[in-house]
């Protein structure tokens, strides 16, 4: 009975046992609840193939999808002081930058990049919305201040992709002063005649509207994206109105000026060549790559013998055969 209970009942069991599916392969669609399976999720850039709901995407991701073949190369950002004002509420300021950083797997809320997207040249900053919710604070002024000083060296446009809950408390007043200093980072752009193109994702609030997101050349964001100072539930209790439907969403922003495009995630990449391009002055991208035509082989004519040029004697007909007496 041993031998039964110790090595065939185990040897069966796990014969028939289930086997344990990973917890990450299928993610719930907010919106209208569909379990998308993350393959099919991650190939249509994180939007609802049901609804059409666009979810966060991370900085990388998106780099991915935006830059011609997913080559880019980092811009490598100056590091603030960590947790100048010693700052502790339920957990110390570094103990929380270690958990973002461990969960993200990136060193910040903004990550900087140099490429190429339709074979225009362009810097792009974007900001990750799951590392302290994109929380504005030194290293991301840092960031940008970076991302416009290279674009000017280079010449290039720039565009960020804006995507925060405000600034960050846990630095106080170190993180509101990156308002003013981005400010002057986009100036530098401006002096300098180059593009600065805002793409704002869900959501953009706080301090982050409050500067560098609104001072954009041209504004498109995201559909139905949350894009405001003060959000909706803030201002429903202070002035104790219900608020009307859509309200500081992307559709209803466009809808009253504040916006000049609300652009499909999945068309975003074509629409900002175009305006890149038409900003720029250079003439339309090219949607494909052909290879250089051959050059033709011309066959060389063999020369003609003098005698072929000759004209042929003339043949005379012979002469018919008189007919037969009888």
């Amino acid at each position: 009975m041993n031998w039964i209970s110790n090595y065939v009942r185990p040897k069966i069991n796990s014969l028939f046992s289930r086997r344990e599916v990973p917890e990450n392969l299928w993610t719930k669609c907010p919106e209208c609840g569909t379990m998308l399976f993350h393959r099919e999720l991650a190939d249509n850039l994180n939007v609802c193939t049901n609804c059409e709901h666009h979810m966060g995407i991370t900085p990388r991701a998106r780099f991915h999808a935006l830059f011609d073949g997913g080559i880019f190369t980092e811009v490598k950002v100056p590091e603030p002081v960590i947790d100048p004002l010693q700052f502790r509420d339920q957990k110390k300021y570094p103990d929380r930058m270690r958990g973002a950083q461990k969960a993200t797997g990136e060193k910040e809320a903004m990550l900087v990049a140099e490429g190429e997207i339709a074979r225009t040249p362009v810097v792009v900053a974007a900001q990750d919305f799951s590392f302290m919710a994109g929380s504005m604070g030194m290293y991301v002024g840092n960031a940008i201040i970076a991302a416009a000083q290279r674009a000017v060296a280079l010449k290039r446009p720039l565009v960020l992709f804006s995507a925060a809950g405000g600034a960050r408390m846990q630095e106080g007043i170190l993180s509101l002063m990156q308002m003013p200093r981005t400010t002057v980072a986009v100036q530098m752009l401006k002096e300098a005649g180059l593009p600065y193109i805002v793409v704002l994702t869900h959501p953009t609030t706080g301090g982050v509207t409050a500067s560098y997101a609104m001072l954009g050349d041209v504004h498109i964001a995201e559909p139905n994206a949350l894009i405001c100072f003060a959000g909706p539930r803030v201002i429903e209790q202070t002035i104790r109105e219900k608020l009307p439907e859509g309200f500081q969403r992307a559709e209803y922003l466009l809808d009253h000026g504040m916006l000049d495009r609300v652009t499909h995630r999945k068309k975003l990449r074509e629409e900002l060549v175009t305006v890149l391009r038409m900003l720029t002055g250079q003439p339309p991208a090219v949607k494909g790559d052909l290879p250089a035509p051959k050059p033709e082989v011309k066959a060389i004519a063999e020369p003609v013998p003098a005698a072929a040029m000759e004209p042929a004697p003339a043949v005379k007909a012979a002469d018919p055969k008189p007919a037969a007496k009888p």
